[in-house]
């Protein structure tokens, strides 16, 4: 897919979204546009999984009739396989294509807002409960369950009444028809990018609430790049605070392989975004484990270890900081919890426990982590003096992110490092590029920083390799420029050449004043104030 092409489809994409812009704010027509994509997927998903199926008969599944016994025979062999395979199942009534033909008028016009449309919005939900009620019973049960929930078609919003909320949905299930997702192309992940571009867009748009569910593209690959840069083949990988997923699909996307993908949120809307961008992905039912529940005091995959880890916390968040926490296995070889107040440390506890011996973390936090003091200075300590797993510090340019514009940084964590005597430090907060009122981290900012963690090498103003003695002389206080100086020398001044420049700037300006007095005794009037002939 060229850029032009994807440009086009994010414009396509966009446009649509337009059509309930005003009606509700980012995060609610976020829901309504992701949730009819995805119902689009799997329609296109199931229907060409059913036309291999069905290919030596001679049938497409599409043309079937669930009213005549045949066609119900191939829509139930189908529907065996599909569970299994797909994990869901939809009746060739029940496709996005039967849906949009059966919205739109009997003459089939291209609809307008002028055109009338036959009420949908019924079967729509009838439709998107049943792909849900197909996964019962089966491995897929927890993919699929209430994933919809959040795509209220009697919202007022969508319009006063039953007919406008139905021209409204008929009229964006139509337009999103006209868009190919090409499935048929394995190598094309058209319709997987298409849905991270909305994200990211409706996180640009959602201020303050972006942080819950979206880590901008530049940081998602600058984390997946550092553990790529570990290993290629990797059994697990974790997100303890996952949102939409993004980091989890973008390290599938940089490594050679991940086998098995795991994370929770707490927030359900979001999970269930994540859960969708899972599968839009191609990510197979069996291969993913989404949990919702509160990561930090109800982890639900604390048992496992994993190959990698990747998080995005939220920043300096508030969680219980309950003493019966002291005789959880994840704090209490620390002997202290991170404040009530700022969580940052309690997410670094968290996932250091939940890494494999031969693993790699890398997530990004606060810069206060770095040098605040009081428990969080006694957690940095033992995290760098006992257990010796801080690999990396990477400081990142402000502004970066949609839910704050305060600097932050990327820690590296390896349990059993190649170089334990050291930690590197990485200044890159002065390597971007100013789009408007957002700083971005373009590819060429995420290979340098990518290249200076691999070759681990002191650089001017970039990078310092650091011996662990020289950051206990500094009570483990890792702020940034303490070991990376960045400070520019001024250009020292010549006040002699200035001085002459003076003087002869002086000189010229009597000459012009003689000037413009002459001027003035030609004209026969007095010269300007201070000019004297």
């Amino acid at each position: 897919m060229s850029e032009e092409e994807k440009r086009r489809l994010q414009q396509q994409l966009w446009n649509i979204a337009d059509t309930l812009r005003g009606k509700m704010n980012a995060d609610e027509f976020r829901d309504y546009i992701l949730g009819f994509i995805f119902y689009k997927y799997l329609s296109e998903k199931i229907e060409q999984y059913a036309d291999q199926q069905l290919e030596n008969d001679n049938v497409t599944f599409a043309d079937l009739d669930n009213s005549k016994q045949k066609d119900r025979e191939y829509i139930e062999a189908v529907k065996d396989a599909a569970i299994s395979e797909l994990g869901y199942f939809l009746k060739p009534s029940d496709l996005f294509k039967s849906l949009v033909s059966k919205g739109n008028n009997k003459e089939g016009q291209k609809h307008d807002d002028s055109i009338s449309v036959n009420f949908i919005l019924e079967d729509l939900t009838k439709v998107l409960k049943s792909i849900e009620q197909s996964t019962l019973g089966t491995d897929s049960q927890d993919d699929f369950d209430q994933l919809f929930e959040d795509l209220d078609l009697t919202s007022t919003k969508l319009g006063r009444t039953e007919k406008d909320k139905n021209a409204l949905v008929v009229r964006i299930l139509t337009h999103l028809a006209e868009i190919d997702f090409n499935l048929a192309n394995s190598n094309a992940d058209v319709l997987g990018d298409a849905y991270e571009y909305l994200i990211g867009e409706f996180a640009s748009g959602a201020g303050k609430k972006a942080g819950e569910f979206y880590t901008p593209q530049p940081v998602s690959t600058l984390l997946a790049k550092i553990i790529a840069s570990h290993k290629q083949i990797i059994k697990t990988v974790y997100d303890p605070t996952c949102g939409s997923g993004s980091l989890l699909l973008r390290v599938k996307r940089e490594v050679k392989k991940v086998d098995k993908i795991y994370g929770q949120e707490m927030n359900r809307t979001t999970y269930n975004l994540c859960r969708m961008n899972m599968i839009l992905h191609d990510v197979h039912y069996d291969d993913f484990f989404i949990s919702q529940e509160d990561t930090l005091e109800r982890p639900q995959h604390r048992d496992l270890r994993f190959d990698a880890i990747v998080a995005n916390p939220p920043f300096s968040a508030k969680w219980s900081a309950n003493p019966l926490f002291l005789n959880d296995e994840r704090f209490s070889v620390y002997g202290k919890l991170a404040p009530s107040s700022k969580a940052d440390f309690a997410f670094i506890q968290h996932m250091v426990y939940q890494l494999a011996e031969d693993g790699i973390m890398s997530c990004v936090m606060p810069h206060g982590v770095l040098f605040r003091g009081g428990t969080e200075g006694h957690i940095r300590k033992f995290l760098i003096a006992e257990y010796n797993c801080l690999d990396a510090v990477i400081g990142l340019p402000a502004n970066i992110f949609y839910a704050t514009s305060i600097p932050t940084c990327v820690l590296v964590f390896k349990k059993c490092r190649q170089n334990p005597d050291s930690v590197l430090f990485i200044d890159a907060s002065q390597h971007f590029e100013k789009v408007k009122t957002q700083n971005l981290l373009r590819p060429e900012h995420i290979q340098k920083i990518v290249d200076a963690y691999t070759a681990r090498i002191n650089e001017d103003k970039f990078s310092a390799v650091v011996q662990r003695s020289v950051i206990e002389k500094n009570s483990y206080n890792l702020n940034i420029p303490r070991y990376v100086d960045t400070f520019e020398k001024e250009e020292q001044i010549d006040l002699t050449a200035v001085s002459k420049k003076l003087t002869a700037l002086e000189v010229e300006e009597k000459a012009v004043d003689l000037t413009i007095a002459g001027f003035c005794e030609e004209l026969g009037i007095l010269p300007p104030f201070g000019i004297q002939e």
